[in-house]
């Protein structure tokens, strides 16, 4: 299988995203054990996310997109490369 480029944009792993956050899926790391499931579930290159929720300790996450809501654990999450709003900030 052919290896795809790194994104050239700034891009932050969705789990350092703080309640309230929106971003751009850029990329879901392929050698992620989670990879198939998370697209399964349509998180797709182009899917708009928002984190509705971040659970003392920062696990699970919940997330908004396409109408639906989910919930994410922090490892699933951190496979998950987002281009942030500008107005946006990571959480530490």
């Amino acid at each position: 299988m052919e290896k795809k480029p790194e994104p050239t944009c700034e891009c932050v792993s969705f789990c350092k995203l703080a309640e309230g956050c929106k971003g751009k899926i850029v990329q879901i790391d392929p050698e992620s054990p989670f990879e198939e499931r998370l697209r399964e579930l349509g998180l797709i290159s182009g899917t708009e996310l928002e984190v509705v929720k971040v659970a003392p300790f920062g696990d699970p996450v919940e997330v908004c997109f396409r109408g639906q809501s989910i919930c994410l654990r922090k490892s699933e999450a951190a496979c998950i490369q987002v281009a942030m709003e500008s107005q946006d900030r990571p959480r530490d």
